[in-house]
């Protein structure tokens, strides 16, 4: 690791994670009606067209899980930038690499501790 102090533009990391925030509410809002309960009646909906909507259900369900798991980090990111430990891994402590951090704002570890957490 590089002794050098990382300098984190906090202000702009929180404006970019409120917004990501923002547009993954309204991604969730659009695609509510994917997600809902397919109807399973023969008599309205034949049976191909059943299996492509519980697919499409199923793909639906599976980005909101996605979306859901994002939504998380991000507010784990806001909440370490409030409390003073962003930008520091938590596993070993040491500073996380900018570059790193600008590629993925809600990176938790190092990548010394991410390579080693890959070969548990």
């Amino acid at each position: 690791m590089s002794n050098q102090k990382i300098n984190i533009n906090i202000e702009k990391v929180t404006t970019e994670l409120e917004k990501r925030k923002t547009e993954i509410s309204d991604i969730r809002a659009a695609c509510q009606q994917s997600r809902d309960v397919v109807e399973l009646d023969q008599s309205k909906v034949g049976r191909l067209s059943r299996m492509d909507a519980l697919q499409s259900q199923a793909m639906s369900l599976e980005s909101e899980r996605r979306r859901q798991v994002e939504l998380s980090k991000i507010e784990t990111t806001l909440a370490r930038l409030q409390n003073g430990n962003y930008g520091y891994c938590l596993r070993c402590g040491e500073e996380i690499q900018l570059k790193r951090l600008e590629l993925d704002p809600t990176v938790t570890l190092c990548i010394d501790c991410a390579t080693k957490k890959g070969n548990d």
